[in-house]
């Protein structure tokens, strides 16, 4: 058995998450709505770990968040009521992103192309909700801090307007990472469903 370096794995890898990366830092105003920008790098990271597994998501996610950390650290005001970078958030999150797309009905319907959708949603309103409950427990922590938001603003200015942006980024991600992916073309596995669950199961519809 020949022990070969994926060259094209690791050509392709490269250039999306140059490509990603780049389009999302440069031209942020291209791809928003009320406030919120599609986050290419993190609907790639999740389809990533979805069609390709935990090592990739996991790999592909600590590099892109490594770089989105150079170049887009989110700014914290400390308890201190310092202000500063939080270095490392970026490689944290787009990990855990990769990690949770790669266990996505991975042993169900994994590469069926509505699941692959239903992964960046689910994966979209976890980050948002988690992120939003962080934000107000640390206001919470500092002296004299309120915390503004109500619940429908949340939903009308975050959440719902985040969802729709990444389910519209993740349409051409998923297109680029089947037909044009590390491993060559993809093809759905539905067959292989039908083979584990049998014809009348319910799961390949």
């Amino acid at each position: 058995m020949q022990n070969k370096l994926p060259i094209r794995k690791l050509i392709v890898y490269a250039v999306y998450i140059l490509l990603f990366t780049s389009f999302q830092v440069s031209f942020p105003n291209a791809i928003s709505f009320r406030g919120q920008v599609a986050d290419l790098t993190f609907v790639f990271v999740v389809l990533t770990g979805y069609y390709y597994g935990f090592l990739d998501g996991a790999v592909v996610g600590l590099i892109t968040g490594m770089i989105r950390d150079c170049f887009a650290s989110p700014i914290v005001m400390g308890i201190d009521g310092r202000v500063q970078l939080a270095t490392g958030i970026g490689m944290l999150v787009l990990f855990l992103a990769g990690s949770y797309g790669s266990s996505f009905f991975k042993h169900r319907l994994h590469r069926n192309f509505s699941f692959a959708l239903l992964a960046v949603l689910s994966a979209t309103v976890i980050y948002k909700v988690v992120g939003h409950l962080i934000v107000f427990l640390w206001i919470k922590l500092q002296d004299g801090a309120v915390y503004t938001l109500t619940l429908g603003r949340i939903l009308t200015d975050s959440l719902l307007p985040q969802l729709l942006l990444n389910v519209i980024a993740a349409l051409p991600v998923i297109l680029l990472l089947r037909f044009l992916g590390p491993t060559g073309r993809h093809k759905d596995d539905s067959d292989d469903v039908i083979k584990a669950y049998g014809e009348d199961s319910w799961l390949p519809i």
